[in-house]
């Protein structure tokens, strides 16, 4: 699926203003064709392994999984390797080095994956591809910020001191096409936040937080519990909570549940959801490790829900409000109580600090229709199992800044610019908490104000339950691919159900054919998971093993309109070994 086309949304709504915003201005794309056609330019480019130095290593950007562990006498570790990447790719006149180290830390040791129907929980594992990076651009460490996932191409951010980049790989590309093969890249698609139409930019949307919030007169820790913060707390007296010790001297790790609502398995579907919300968690990650926000905080996923159907008692719909608060309970409910974090109970199920509802539905605050909302948090509810929540809109990679706005509501974070200087004529620009994000907004960091805000919040004593470290999970390959445990009958029946089992048995590198409930052969066109026992015409027996590359020196994009675009992309400079 195209998942990450609508990268650059973040731009148009991150946050909320007073005026109201109406869905028929937003803009939607239905694929990454349509969506770069509105683009007043880009650029492609075709990224490649380097070397440290920069020397050509491979045209292979895709994560790759060794069938089996290198020994570790083994000179060029394969572990150790994939641990540490750098790439090259050129665009807009420019050579980028990426220097990029694994995320060991964007989930927990006790990781799993759970796939819920109608009846709750059907089917989970703890299979986890390391393919989501951090890092920098070579000799730019303290100028520069990257995060990327490769997964299945490059997809992510960089950010410079004078432009922040999307790129994501080239989708649809036609492979009948008489210049296209297979051995020389894969076209990526990179462009400029700046290089958008203007209009586009100022796009206003809302943020939320509940109105009687935004009305209260006082701070939210002399307030009640739902209380939000009007104005920076820096110079006064904390009441209510004792004075802790200093937070910025404390890590703090914040073990998150992830949830995404069918309507995002529909869209994204079953063979990239995963990879696609680890990869916006990754960004998410990025965001709260940025020196600008003054404290050391950690967001670790120790679980990820995907409902594939509706839950008997949790209301997802157009309306934000009441959505929030179905999902703030219902993830409560099943908030494990038998785990401090630090050990796995016996029914297997992690322990979550905060949780983060991912939905495909154009969610509106007020009402149960399609509006400019992006996303609802509970104001300082950080830590209360029922308040540590939000609801967050999909809109592709982008969705990270909603999520990190979001997480620092619940961290008691006001806007930039709503009682405080922060974003105000004379004093800083505003930053990831702006009010709404212009051409000139930086959301890649964090304001002073946003700072103060969660240190006077961490400092108030209601951030204890972010004080201790969950186990990190070890940087190993698992010794057996995912079709090796689970063959083809078993992931029929994870998709169909528990009567169904294979019912073609030829190409199932290309799709996995299954039996229905109504006793019909049916496919979803995705191919059965890697280490699955397969037959081909000119293979009696093998195992699937996925290492695909795309390779070319024009591409071919194919339009519903029959329309056939071409154009030349751009090759990164580099030697070949």
């Amino acid at each position: 699926m195209d998942f990450f086309w609508k990268t650059w949304t973040w731009i148009l709504s991150l946050v909320m203003v007073s005026s109201e915003f109406h869905s028929g201005n937003r803009l939607s794309y239905s694929s990454q064709e349509e969506f770069l056609s509105y683009l007043e330019h880009y650029q492609l480019t075709i990224p490649i392994r380097v070397d440290q130095n920069g020397a050509f290593l491979s045209f292979t950007v895709k994560n790759a999984k060794p069938s089996r562990r290198r020994r570790s006498t083994d000179p060029y570790d394969q572990e150790l390797a994939a641990s540490k990447l750098f790439y090259k790719l050129s665009a807009y006149g420019k050579h980028f080095h990426l220097n990029l180290t694994l995320n060991t830390d964007l989930v927990s040791r006790h990781f799993t994956v759970e796939y819920w129907g109608k009846d709750g929980p059907q089917w989970k594992h703890d299979f986890l591809d390391h393919c989501h990076y951090t890092g920098y651009l070579q000799d730019q460490h303290s100028t520069t910020k990257v995060a990327l996932s490769n997964c299945n191409g490059l997809h992510g951010v960089i950010a410079t001191e004078d432009e922040e980049y999307f790129i994501e790989p080239l989708r649809n590309i036609t492979e009948d096409s008489s210049n296209f093969n297979y051995e020389n890249g894969h076209p990526h698609v990179i462009y400029k936040k700046s290089t958008m139409h203007q209009q586009h930019l100022y796009d206003h949307s809302h943020c939320g937080i509940s109105e009687d919030l935004a009305r209260s007169g006082k701070p939210w820790w002399m307030s009640d519990a739902s209380a939000f913060p009007t104005s920076l707390p820096v110079n006064d007296t904390l009441s209510g909570h004792s004075r802790q010790k200093r937070s910025v001297s404390l890590e703090r790790f914040v073990e998150t549940l992830v949830v995404a609502d069918k309507m995002m398995v529909g869209y994204h579907g079953r063979k990239d959801i995963e990879h696609y919300i680890l990869s916006v968690m990754n960004i998410v990650a990025k965001l709260y490790r940025d020196s600008s926000l003054g404290n050391v905080v950690n967001i670790i996923v120790t679980r990820l829900i995907v409902l594939t159907e509706d839950q008997p008692n949790l209301e997802i719909n157009h309306h934000a409000d009441k959505s929030l608060d179905s999902f703030c309970k219902w993830q409560k409910s099943i908030l494990s109580h038998q785990s401090d974090g630090n050990t796995i109970p016996e029914n297997g199920i992690a322990h979550h600090d905060n949780a983060v509802l991912i939905t495909r539905y154009d969610i509106c605050t007020y009402k149960n229709k399609p509006c400019g909302t992006l996303g609802l948090a509970s104001v300082a509810g950080m830590c209360e199992p029922e308040r540590s929540c939000s609801i967050n809109e999909d809109i592709g990679l982008g969705s990270a800044f909603t999520i990190a706005h979001e997480i620092g509501h619940n961290f008691g974070m006001n806007h930039d610019g709503i009682g405080n200087s922060c974003g105000t004529k004379g004093h800083e620009a505003a930053k990831l908490m702006a009010a709404h994000i212009t051409a000139n907004t930086n959301p890649f960091s964090w304001s002073a104000c946003s700072r103060d805000y969660i240190t006077s919040f961490l400092d108030s004593g209601r951030g204890t339950c972010l004080d201790n470290e969950p186990p990190k999970r070890d940087f190993l390959y698992p010794a057996v691919a995912p079709g090796q445990v689970y063959d083809a009958d078993e992931q029929c029946r994870f998709q169909y159900g528990a009567t169904s089992r294979q019912c073609k048995y030829g190409e199932v590198c290309r799709e996995l054919w299954c039996l229905s409930k109504s006793n019909r052969c049916v496919t979803n066109s995705i191919p059965a998971a890697e280490g699955t026992l397969c037959q081909t015409g000119s293979i009696e027996k093998g195992l699937i093993y996925v290492h695909a590359l795309v390779k070319g020196f024009t591409y071919r994009l194919s339009s519903k309109s029959g329309v056939i675009r071409e154009s030349a992309y751009l090759l990164a400079l580099g030697p070949r070994a």
